[in-house]
């Protein structure tokens, strides 16, 4: 007798799930008012990517190694109004990184232990007059849906731009 077969199914817990799958693609266009290779060092460089990129909550654990096939971790423990305490968790990889121009990586997020989604995100930076033209094109696939399945993609839209204007802020002279 062989080895045990791979279990594929990953979080999903019953084959209906896995029909469920939706997925979305969304773009987001951003000027900062700052040249593309500070904000690529908002990317690249732990303690300032800090101040910007967070999960919501109280931050548990947090490791960043900027490099092809590097990537991040991060979890916290987040309570809404009115609701029990989750547990957040984000891991990426780095696929792709050319200095001061482009970052494309893949990321999965889980609530409580559930994989949620998991994206494929491409970052591009172009030279604009008023500093960078910050382009974020997230292509999303929902694994588990929330209670309210119908607000995860804005959810997950509306959380990213919250992020790139947490960029933008943390890219401003103090």
């Amino acid at each position: 007798m062989g080895p045990a077969a791979p279990d594929f199914a990953g979080d999903v817990q019953d084959a209906a799930e896995l029909r469920t799958i939706r997925h979305d693609t969304f773009a987001i266009t951003r000027t900062v008012a700052a040249p593309p290779h500070a904000v690529f060092e908002a990317f690249s460089d732990a303690a300032l990517r800090a101040r910007w990129f967070r999960l919501p909550g109280r931050t548990v654990s947090a490791r960043h190694d900027f490099a092809v096939d590097g990537g991040e971790t991060a979890s916290s423990r987040y309570t809404a109004v009115g609701t029990a305490p989750q547990t957040l968790e984000y891991a990426s990889r780095y696929l792709d990184i050319v200095p001061d121009a482009r970052i494309v990586y893949t990321y999965t997020s889980a609530v409580d232990g559930i994989r949620r989604w998991a994206s494929l995100v491409t970052v591009e930076l172009h030279p604009d007059n008023s500093g960078t033209r910050l382009l974020w094109t997230e292509q999303a696939a929902f694994l588990a849906p929330s209670a309210e399945p119908e607000h995860d993609l804005p959810h997950l839209r509306g959380a990213t731009r919250l992020r790139l204007n947490g960029l933008a802020a943390a890219l401003k002279p103090t």
